[in-house]
């Protein structure tokens, strides 16, 4: 009787999970076969089963663009920039936000502060160009105080910081959810006995907060570092122009620029492939890391 209750549990389940598994099998996997162009000259109207086979070609090519260490230093640079600044501001957000007791004044913040996630990246960069304009209202302002004008979008030494900042300000709010849900459940009675100890508020937030954060801090740190080489398509096509294209070129507007607009898909698949090994060897260097020294790890 159990066995046959356990045999339909098990398939009531593998039923609810069999559009989730076909939608990555479809959508996830069945694409990957597409990288074989990588080692071809594709040819759209003879296919990949026609197309002409060339081994590593496009890899050498791309090794010996002579922009190719400029495209990668960029990408790089804007990798470790967006972890070093954008990884703490969700959870600085919601360790702050976790210390206000008046639910008057918590739940409007949150509110507000989920709302950027929810705008596209054509609006984001609307608003942001006008107010970043030369002749816009934030160098309006800095005017007055006798700064600038700044060109924030044109100007090479501004650029990744601006496109950093606004990244942040966009999904800060949305990535204090997780850290948020997590500090909800942590047991009161750990706070209250910290209280009686004579514990503050920095006190509770360093031994008891953090620690408790620490699990999902490190899978999502983790997560993050594998997604090292991939910036923001969206919201780089949006903000980048020919004036700081020396420091805003990365992998993806390149692969946009040249493989889609220049029809050179083989040539960028293979630059696909390279940033794809590099995120895969970094997550699993880190991961391995993680796990011998925190014992934390994805896997």
């Amino acid at each position: 009787m159990n066995k046959s209750l356990k045999k339909k549990d098990a398939q009531v389940l593998f039923l609810i999970a069999l559009p989730g598994l076909l939608h990555f099998l479809i959508f996830k996997y069945v694409p990957l076969a597409g990288n074989v162009i990588a080692f071809q000259n594709y040819n759209l109207f003879q296919g990949f089963l026609n197309s002409e086979w060339v081994g590593f070609d496009h890899f050498i090519r791309m090794f010996r663009f002579e922009d190719f260490s400029r495209i990668f230093l960029n990408t790089l640079r804007l990798g470790i920039y967006s972890i070093v600044f954008g990884f703490p501001a969700p959870l600085v957000l919601a360790l702050l936000l976790h210390e206000v007791r008046a639910l008057w004044m918590k739940k409007p913040v949150q509110t507000l502060l989920y709302l950027p996630h929810f705008l596209s990246w054509v609006i984001v960069g609307g608003i942001f160009l006008n107010f970043l304009d030369v002749k816009g209202l934030i160098n309006g302002l800095l005017l007055r105080i006798g700064i600038g004008p700044i060109d924030f979008i044109g100007d090479s030494a501004y650029f990744i910081g601006t496109l950093i900042s606004i990244g942040i300000w966009k999904e800060v709010g949305w990535g204090m959810i997780i850290y948020l849900a997590a500090l909800a459940g942590i047991n009161p009675n750990l706070y209250e006995a910290a209280m009686v100890d004579g514990a503050g508020r920095w006190k509770r937030m360093w031994h008891i907060s953090l620690p408790s954060l620490m699990p999902a801090i490190v899978v999502l740190l983790l997560l993050r570092i594998g997604n090292l080489m991939d910036a923001n398509i969206e919201q780089m096509l949006i903000f980048l122009n020919p004036l700081v294209r020396d420091v805003g070129e990365v992998f993806d507007t390149y692969i946009y620029r040249v493989g889609l607009l220049g029809s050179q898909f083989s040539y960028t698949t293979a630059i696909g492939i390279f940033k794809s090994v590099i995120g895969l060897l970094l997550i699993v260097f880190v991961n391995s890391l993680s796990k011998r020294t925190t014992g934390e790890s994805i896997y």
